[in-house]
């Protein structure tokens, strides 16, 4: 459909790529357009850290508060004891009280980069949803709220139905996650005016459920956007790389390692991945994904440091960028590398090669470490190396030595 927005909001949604589908489109810009309105994404807390995949709505909540609205950052302290089923092949582990909150303080790290809290009208408010859900009274709630739900309907969303389809078992805690994550809408508008909710288009049934409930029991006009589920264009998830998540938080994964990750995208993903994860300008960001041959390099470049200055600051992109110059242009061992610290000990006897490759991370086992280096694939100090055996002592730490895996994967090691 072609739909022309009068707020600024939807234009950005929808010129940048960030929008998949809307309860309302018209509804919804109408409401953008007449004055502030607080929007919500929900986030469970099942890691220390938010990753690349939840960038994409971190994003949009970041333009939502540059262009005049109030972004809600809700905290899954009640959800988490349940766990989201939605296209997940089993049932999470269970967390702790304590390992919840732990969880939540190191998400609200990341949120602090991208938003800006406080008490004006615009500014960002972080809620937890335990406020309501953990007093909640079961019986009082399963007559008031559940009395709206159909399970024939509960039963025909993807999120459920996939996981019966394969007949892999749901259990009764995560049926109910849809219903608790209607009623934190419901919660949202009637204690803080909430009138968005926004998300991955994994979570329409949810947000549709919230939808409904609000109006039901409150008689409120509210409404639902979904972005869509990123791939690269080779296919992958969005946010997976050959070591795992790509986390936010610089504890997890150094800004090096990060700014390296968007240093590879693909060039298809280029311009598609400029508009939505920097603040450049649309036109800017075509021009750079039509680069061609080595100059889309330089466009890799710009993503990497516009991405890397909003989640770690202009510092630390520009270290990284100096970093890849000296590792990659002048062979050199950078400082930003991931680094292995040995201790005299650890060396007294010797360790092999393959340990080395191991304990930096740039090898999963012994066996992957072996068969890399059977393959070619690992140099020490930019020299092919051949011998998994290799023993290297005190002698040979007299200054870091750098390790790299493939073409693109470094770290350097110290004795400490």
């Amino acid at each position: 459909m072609t739909y022309h927005p009068k707020s600024d909001f939807m234009r950005v949604m929808m010129e940048r790529g960030f929008l998949a589908d809307c309860t309302d489109y018209q509804g919804l810009d109408e409401a953008l357009a007449k004055g502030v309105v607080p929007t919500y994404i929900g986030y469970d807390a099942t890691a220390k850290s938010l990753h690349v995949g939840h960038l994409l709505n971190i994003m949009m909540l970041r333009w939502l508060q540059k262009t005049g609205h109030k972004p809600i950052t809700l905290m899954g302290g009640g959800t988490t004891k349940v766990g989201d089923p939605s296209f997940r092949a089993e049932e999470r582990p269970l967390l702790t009280p304590a390992q919840i909150d732990a969880n939540i303080a190191g998400m609200k790290q990341v949120f602090a980069k991208y938003l800006s809290y406080g008490d004006s009208p615009t500014d960002a408010i972080m809620l937890n949803n335990a406020e309501w859900l953990d007093g909640l009274n079961y019986l009082d709630f399963l007559r008031d709220i559940g009395r709206h739900f159909s399970v024939n309907r509960m039963l025909s969303f993807e999120s459920v139905k996939s996981r019966l389809d394969r007949e892999q078992s749901l259990s009764f805690l995560e049926f109910n996650y849809m219903i608790l994550q209607a009623y934190d809408f419901l919660e949202l508008n009637r204690r803080y005016g909430c009138l968005l909710q926004m998300g991955g288009s994994d979570q329409w049934g949810n947000i549709v459920n919230g939808i409904d409930l609000t109006r039901r029991v409150l008689d409120a006009e509210i409404y639902g956007l979904t972005s869509p589920l990123l791939t690269t264009s080779d296919g992958k998830k969005m946010g997976k790389s050959a070591g795992g998540a790509v986390w936010l938080n610089a504890d997890m994964l150094s800004p090096y390692e990060f700014w390296q990750f968007w240093r590879n995208t693909t060039d298809a993903d280029v311009g598609r991945f400029l508009k939505l994860y920097t603040e450049l300008p649309a036109a800017e960001c075509d021009r750079l994904g039509a680069l061609e041959g080595s100059e889309i390099n330089q466009a890799k470049i710009v993503l990497a440091n516009e991405v890397t200055k909003l989640a770690h600051g202009p510092e630390a992109a520009a270290a990284a960028e100096a970093t890849a110059r000296e590792v990659f242009e002048k062979g050199g061992v950078g400082e930003e590398l991931p680094t292995l610290t040995l201790s005299a000990g650890e060396i007294a006897d010797g360790i092999s090669l393959a340990q080395l490759f191991v304990r930096s991370g740039l090898a999963k086992s012994g066996k992957d470490a072996k068969r890399l280096i059977a393959e070619g694939g690992a140099r020490v100090n930019d020299d092919i190396a051949t011998d998994a055996g290799q023993i290297f002592g005190a002698g040979d730490f007299a200054e870091a030595l750098k390790l790299t895996a493939g073409k693109k994967r470094h770290a350097r090691v110290v004795v400490g």
